[in-house]
């Protein structure tokens, strides 16, 4: 399927593994040093990630390890706090953790910091469907709350034993979308005692960005960050250039590999009824991207050189098909730069193929041969509008920019009580 050699390490993402990329360190994930995962075998730990010069500002409230809560907006940002007291730092043996609930996936990480940067010390990933039937029913359907508290009750245990210090847990579109969505979360805190907070899409855009962007391909010109989801898929427009980049626009739409699906039914038996149900797929999303690509069209114009990063099992997984992997390889795909046709050509290879035969493929399995096409007709969609040569893969997204936040929050805080305690001396 692959038409192109597998890039080195001068086909990536910024500089080479270990060296700053910009103003923001490269932190490209070193190899596991702890046996993987038994939940969650294809996870690494020990995994070394920077925190250089993010801001906690634009959440709501982070979970403290006694269950209270503390208000983001009441902390400086942190990056005049570093400024002005370098020496304030996270605590080296406290951790950190992220729990991401999304509309087809329930993931965790948690970690300690550890210089500029942060290790990964244990994760969980579970496939949970929270959002599955939602698109006709407007509610999450009690088979898939019972799955996604079987995970949850995994993290509160993981949560436990690592003695997490600060932690911030989110919900997304399944939560947001249906009548029940509060009703669960108070139901989750009930029975597991994680304190989910629903997202907006805006904040859901910027934690990925967050989480991501250091992978953005070196270069001119403006940007586009995705994030394909199960329920789903944000494009923020980005212009880089500091720390942070700064966001000029940003969209969201109710379209992710989960929503779409079950919008337009199961899939048919003969190939052309198949590919049929994948151009309705598109022609869905095409027309829910329309102002946006109206508003962006005159960037793309005008800009010698564009990019694009996508961070989502959908870019990941056809990552992997274009390397021939024969079996998921996070080392060999986060940070990976490819060819946008070739991911064309796997989109439109895939969207004409059966579920069976789409399982048999490594890297997607039966988990994903219902989904993935779904997650192609986004892509493609994205690739119409912002038509960069050349696409980034992230595996990595709100999970590492929810830990980037907690970490940033933490040294604020601990600077503003270091300047309270010297201005009473």
């Amino acid at each position: 399927m692959a038409d192109f050699t597998p890039p080195d390490a001068t086909n990536r993402a910024g500089k080479q593994r270990g060296e700053p990329s910009g103003s923001v360190a490269d932190f490209r994930y070193k190899s596991p040093a702890e046996p993987e995962s038994a939940e969650n075998p294809g996870q690494q730990l020990s995994e070394t990630v920077s925190v250089e010069g993010t801001q906690p500002n634009g959440f709501d409230a982070v979970q403290t390890v006694g269950g209270d809560t503390i208000d983001a907006s009441d902390i400086p940002p942190a990056a005049h706090s570093q400024q002005a007291f370098p020496q304030a730092q996270p605590r080296r043996r406290q951790a950190y953790a992220a729990l991401d609930l999304g509309t087809n996936n329930c993931r965790l990480l948690i970690a300690r910091p550890s210089g500029e940067n942060f290790t990964v010390i244990d994760a969980f990933s579970r496939v949970v469907r929270l959002g599955e039937g939602l698109a006709h029913s407007g509610q999450l359907s009690d088979e898939a709350m019972e799955r996604t508290l079987g995970a949850l009750n995994v993290c509160a245990d993981k949560l436990r034993k690592r003695n997490v210090h600060l932690a911030r847990s989110v919900a997304t579109e399944a939560c947001r979308r249906a009548s029940n969505g509060e009703a669960f979360i108070e139901r989750v805190e009930q029975e597991t005692g994680i304190k989910l907070d629903i997202i907006s899409a805006q904040e859901e855009a910027r934690l990925a960005v967050l989480g991501c962007h250091i992978l953005l391909e070196e270069g001119p010109g403006p940007a586009i960050i995705f994030d394909i989801g199960g329920g789903s898929t944000e494009l923020v427009l980005i212009e880089p250039g500091g720390p942070v980049p700064r966001i000029l626009d940003w969209l969201s739409v109710p379209w992710g590999v989960v929503s779409l699906s079950d919008t337009v039914g199961q899939e048919q038996d003969s190939r052309d009824a198949r590919l049929s149900r994948y151009r309705d797929m598109r022609q869905l999303v095409d027309d829910s991207f329309t102002d946006f690509a109206k508003r962006i069209a005159p960037t793309g114009r005008t800009a010698e050189h564009i990019r694009l990063l996508g961070t989502s099992g959908t870019v990941t997984t056809l990552a992997s098909l274009h390397l021939e992997l024969p079996q998921y390889d996070r080392r060999a795909v986060d940070g990976l730069i490819v060819p946008s046709q070739s991911m064309r050509d796997i989109s439109d290879r895939l969207s004409g193929l059966s579920p069976a035969e789409r399982g048999e493929l490594p890297c997607i399995g039966p988990d994903r041969a219902d989904l993935v096409v779904a997650g192609c007709a986004i892509l493609e969609s994205i690739l119409d509008i912002w038509p960069a040569p050349r696409l980034g893969v992230a595996d990595r997204g709100i999970r590492e920019g929810i830990l980037r936040s907690l970490m940033a929050a933490d040294v604020a805080g601990e600077a503003s009580r270091r300047a309270i305690q010297a201005a009473r001396i």
